[in-house]
């Protein structure tokens, strides 16, 4: 498999890259699919930035929506859209740069869920005082 034919490649792209991806393939905004899913607008915003994840029946839905794989959504391998033609893969140092930022992105994401968490049990703590 080329780099074209899986322009979504496990190695460079995070969840939210394959489901902004694939939504645009079919040509739905996020409102669009959004409202087609029951979800807030915000919800679908924040799993296209990886800020947070769908649970198993949204994912079900998603793939039956966008004409996608559970597999490839999730991970990349299995049926997906086809990518652009002309774009050409990227250099390995930018690969490893975007893959650390993303990384990056998510661990800033899990630390401020833990930070709303721990705000929540002292607002919780000073109540009961």
């Amino acid at each position: 498999m080329t780099a074209e034919e899986n322009w979504y490649a496990n190695d460079a792209a995070t969840f939210g890259d394959r489901l902004a991806g694939a939504r645009e393939q079919t040509g739905l905004t996020q409102g669009e699919l959004a409202e087609r899913l029951g979800v807030k607008l915000a919800v679908l915003e924040a799993w296209e930035q990886d800020l947070k994840e769908p649970r198993a029946n949204r994912l079900q839905m998603l793939a039956g929506m966008l004409n996608i794989s559970l597999s490839w959504l999730l991970t990349g391998q299995g049926e997906g859209p086809e990518g652009p033609p002309d774009e050409e893969p990227l250099d390995s140092d930018i690969n490893l740069l975007l893959t650390e930022m993303r990384g990056l992105r998510g661990e800033i994401a899990q630390t401020g869920e833990r930070l709303a968490q721990l705000e929540k049990r002292l607002r919780k703590a000073l109540k009961q005082r």
